[in-house]
């Protein structure tokens, strides 16, 4: 009798070649772009639409759905491409976890700074077309920047700020380190990005305006009055601190 040999096909994305680098850049850069266009346009037009009595805007709720649903979208489009990070704080993270090669970091962060800022560039765009003194009165209020003190939504000094950046950001890269793991639930990583998200502006949206993302920070400071630029600090490394820290604890968790 002749045995037979069981040949397993390989699956099509197996016979497909790895992304370039060139092809990871340029989905970290549009997906940062969707994730700005959507959450900082919601907060722009959507918010206290029709005006501040907010009879029909989308309020604080709806901004903070707007950044997590942006998320998941960008991470199912993306993820297979680049991993979808859309977040320097996130590139930074996995490569002190060991998930991502540090020499690319550099290549990534500049993407995601170039998509962030074509997204809130066109969202100006959009602004300068809207009634009278709306585009000045976008730039007067911040253009939905983070900010502390007199700028920060419920009057919250730099300590608060420093303080909120850092847990939050750390908490997400540990959500992203868990559930992109190999042995996670397949199919679900970017529903808990996206929900996680969420709940990151539901909580800071009133201290900060929330960042958690230097590259978004930095997106709506290149249009707002000149507070933002000189504030941006705390919004570019309370989240990489927190990311760090984040991915030196999730190491030391899966050592033990």
């Amino acid at each position: 009798m002749v045995s037979q040999k069981t040949t397993t096909l390989p699956h099509r994305h197996d016979l497909e070649p790895a992304p370039t680098l060139a092809a990871k850049l340029g989905a970290e850069a549009i997906g940062t772009f969707i994730l700005v266009f959507g959450g900082v346009g919601t907060a722009l037009f959507a918010a206290n639409f029709p005006d501040k009595s907010n009879t029909l805007g989308v309020g604080l709720l709806g901004v903070s759905l707007a950044f997590g649903l942006t998320v998941v979208a960008g991470a199912y489009a993306f993820g297979h491409i680049s991993g979808g990070h859309f977040n320097p704080a996130v590139t930074i993270g996995m490569a002190v976890a060991g998930r991502f090669p540090a020499k690319d970091i550099p290549a990534y962060v500049i993407a995601q700074i170039a998509g962030a800022a074509a997204a809130s560039s066109v969202l100006a765009a959009i602004a300068t077309g809207g009634p009278e003194g709306f585009f000045a009165a976008a730039r007067a209020s911040g253009f939905a920047s983070n900010g502390f003190g007199d700028h920060s939504p419920g009057g919250f000094g730099v300590g608060s700020a420093l303080v909120i950046e850092f847990v939050l950001t750390a908490v997400f890269v540990l959500i992203i380190l868990g559930v992109t793991e190999k042995r996670a639930t397949p199919g679900f990583a970017a529903l808990a990005i996206g929900f996680s998200l969420t709940l990151i502006h539901l909580i800071s949206i009133p201290v900060t305006n929330t960042s958690v993302n230097p590259a978004r920070s930095i997106a709506t400071a290149l249009w707002a009055d000149g507070w933002a630029v000189g504030q941006l600090w705390v919004f570019v490394v309370a989240p990489i601190a927190g990311g760090i820290a984040a991915a030196s604890l999730y190491r030391l968790v899966r050592r033990s």
